[in-house]
């Protein structure tokens, strides 16, 4: 068991780009969903979009230049300085990206692709490689200036939650001595309408495990870390760290998952072994919660196996985001750490936007209320991540001081 300080965290989410309105938005429910008329093609999509004005691509870095690049610059803007002075202690060889995406540049192909279908040539300064995957982390690389390990990791709606096992290994195996993770993903028609097609897209506002639940909304972010082994060097005040990983892949369907969530059951179970605590030590899990008819059966029947019979409160902050997909991870895990920091003084948690109809086909879950707030000393949260293929990914964060005092107990 190692325990990973996180000392920095960079956002650009549809609810801010800055921690204290992240949280305040997060705690009181206020979604950042909106309809965006141009993305599916034969209605309008409610979306969690980002709005604030995108930072510029520099002008030698303009061959990077996409919206996704510009989500992600966005939250590196918030990291920069910290990274500036690791480069100083470490070297820059020493410091590795690794960050997950699902959509990359792929915008910049389909209004190319537009562009040809009228023009019967591609743009002149169109680059396919700009829509490769690899293309967000080594446009992060190259802004920061970095020439330690560099990769991208794609596995869906698991890959900036995956993010954070690889830094960890580079970590362990001292290949870095910082290794800066998460994700980016923007909205672009093909995910839209590559969902839609899959009769996977609600019209309305996602109710994750409600009985009327009509499936996902498509949001779009950035959020990123900053991972040392040593102790908090280049921290903030809030002294978080990755306390547990646990990772899966039962490969059940290409895009169903196992309908009893074995591999759900089995990452959550190797975090929490991972993290050398005991499943009733977990005080609150942000659920994967898509509001797709077989993720949010499998996901209840996966809690309780794990859990009962003592279940911590539970919800899904897809209402507030609409799902970021190879960005959801690492949102949802910056949601987490937001939780554990001082900012969150009275131990809130973010409450389960839904109808309450409760589905009767499934375990019933106790959900955090808004009406009725539950204040907790909160130690370990779990943040859980589920893919298509069963790439699955559990992570846990807890508070240094809250770790030592388990510890101790231990002891």
């Amino acid at each position: 068991m190692t325990k990973i300080a996180i000392t920095q965290l960079g956002l650009c989410t549809p609810l801010g780009q800055t921690k204290k309105t992240v949280l305040a938005h997060l705690l009181d429910g206020k979604s950042g969903l909106k309809p965006q008329e141009d993305l599916l093609f034969d209605r309008s999509a409610m979306v969690g979009k980002v709005t604030t004005i995108l930072p510029t691509i520099p002008m030698h870095l303009s061959d990077y230049h996409s919206r996704n690049n510009q989500i992600l610059l966005c939250a590196a803007k918030q990291i920069e300085s910290a990274v500036h002075l690791a480069k100083k202690q470490y070297g820059q060889h020493r410091i590795g990206v690794v960050l997950g995406t699902s959509t990359s540049g792929i915008d910049n192909g389909e209004q190319a692709l537009k562009f040809y279908q009228e023009k019967n040539a591609f743009p002149e300064n169109y680059d396919y490689a700009l829509q490769e995957l690899g293309n967000t982390s080594q446009f992060l690389q190259a802004y920061l200036a970095l020439t330690g390990p560099c990769y991208t990791i794609s596995t869906a709606c698991s890959s900036s939650a995956k993010v954070f096992a690889s830094a960890r290994r580079l970590l362990i195996a001292d290949l870095c001595d910082m290794v800066i993770v998460g994700g980016s993903d923007s909205l672009c028609q093909l995910t839209l309408n590559g969902f839609d097609a899959l009769e996977s897209i609600s019209d309305l506002p996602c109710q994750p495990f409600s009985a009327n639940r009509q499936g996902i909304n498509i949001g779009e972010g950035a959020a990123l870390f900053t991972l040392e082994k040593k102790p908090f060097i280049h921290s903030s005040r809030d002294k978080i760290q990755l306390a547990g990983v646990g990772e899966s892949s039962d490969a059940h369907h290409i895009s169903a998952p196992h309908p009893e969530g074995r591999g759900a059951i089995l990452a959550m179970q190797a975090a929490i072994e991972d993290a050398n605590i005991q499943a009733n030590q977990i005080d609150y899990v942000n659920l994967h919660g898509t509001a797709t008819q077989k993720n949010d059966a499998m996901e209840s029947r996966a809690i309780m196996a794990v859990f009962q019979p003592e279940l911590p409160q539970v919800s899904s902050t897809k209402p507030l985001t609409g799902h970021t997909l190879g960005a959801a991870g690492a949102i949802e895990a910056a949601f987490c750490y937001l939780l554990l920091s001082d900012e969150n003084t009275q131990g809130r948690l973010p409450p389960q936007l839904w109808d309450e109809q409760v589905d009767m086909n499934n375990p019933s879950l106790p959900f955090v209320d808004q009406r009725a707030p539950t204040p907790k000393n909160l130690r370990y949260i779990m943040s859980n991540s589920f893919a298509f293929g069963g790439s699955n990914a559990s992570l846990i964060f807890s508070r240094e001081d809250n770790a030592r005092e388990e510890n101790a107990n231990h002891d």
